[in-house]
């Protein structure tokens, strides 16, 4: 057994797990501008291709040291194609076949998949029946928040279903592969820059034969301006706090950030929007609150002390 420390978060963890959160709740949004007049293959590569260029301007403004090896560059087109342009890529194709909201769900299930897998790759991520439990509730929680009526399309388009778990099983695998750039001593902006760049390089090809992206520059300002918001907000600013958590914290408690995407997005349709907050809405946010107590134990086992 191995005497590593267990991964934890502190008190800025979960304040920028939250706000990373938010971030991606505005996914969402920017995509329901973006989307009815741009393919979904476009967006993803205008995102990624424009977030690539704000981040390298704070890269070479900020002085931070530029990787030169072979492998690390390789480790960062791994991480780009299991955490941005494979899953992108599977959701969009996934919900052209399911509703949003099965999606959404299958999304969720990324820390259970997660929880499993660090705990045969990694030596201080174990499996506990707390982080199972948390899990388990939190799971509980996005079926109730995004409705329970979703779970009856289960089987109706099963390659499509797959499709979207597939990407959460990219998602899972890539928390867990991106602890190694710690070890590498790369600095989170530049493991955020040399993945958004390597997936532009993915993508790009792909875009090119697949949708031919110059026949949409007529789209509207309201769209392209979704666009911006992504890559600005959702991708660049999303990022560099997601490999920050992922260094700190380990590839099981970033992953709870899955958890509270729906509640982000929810929440900002209530103030935002003017959308109402249901009682099923809340309930899910309750069990989304336990799993992620559970996950942390820090609360229960005060408690037991």
């Amino acid at each position: 057994m191995s005497d590593a420390p267990a991964m934890r978060m502190t008190a800025i963890e979960w304040f920028l797990l939250f706000v990373l959160g938010a971030l991606w709740g505005g996914t969402f949004f920017f995509n329901a501008i973006a989307i009815p007049e741009l393919p979904p293959l476009v967006v993803i590569l205008c995102r990624v291709a424009l977030a690539t260029v704000i981040l390298w301007f704070f890269v070479l403004a900020g002085g931070i040291k530029v990787p030169r090896g072979r492998s690390s560059w390789l480790a960062l087109l791994i991480m780009a194609a299991l955490n941005s342009a494979l899953p992108f890529f599977l959701i969009a194709w996934g919900q052209i076949h399911i509703a949003s909201g099965l999606a959404s769900i299958m999304i969720a299930m990324t820390p259970l998949f997660a929880v499993v897998a660090a705990h045969f790759m990694t030596e201080d991520e174990h499996m506990s029946p707390g982080k199972v439990a948390g899990v388990l509730a939190g799971l509980v929680g996005v079926v109730v928040l995004i409705g329970p009526q979703f779970l009856e399309e289960l089987g109706k388009d099963l390659l499509g279903q797959l499709s979207v778990l597939g990407a959460a099983v990219c998602y899972a695998v890539s928390a867990i592969y991106g602890r190694t750039f710690s070890r590498r001593a790369m600095a989170p902006m530049m493991v955020a820059t040399g993945q958004m760049t390597m997936a532009t390089l993915i993508l790009l090809p792909i875009t090119l034969l697949v949708d031919r992206p110059w026949e949409y520059l007529g789209a509207s300002l309201e769209a392209w301006g979704a666009v911006v918001g992504l890559a600005v907000l959702s991708t660049s600013v999303a990022y560099l706090i997601f490999f920050r958590i992922l260094a700190r914290a380990g590839a099981v408690n970033i992953l709870l950030v899955n958890f509270i995407v729906p509640v982000s997005a929810i929440l900002l349709g209530v103030f935002i929007l003017g959308e109402v907050l249901t009682l099923e809405q809340l309930i899910g946010m309750a069990f989304i609150a336990l799993g992620l107590a559970l996950i942390d134990g820090r609360l229960f086992l005060r408690q037991s002390r």
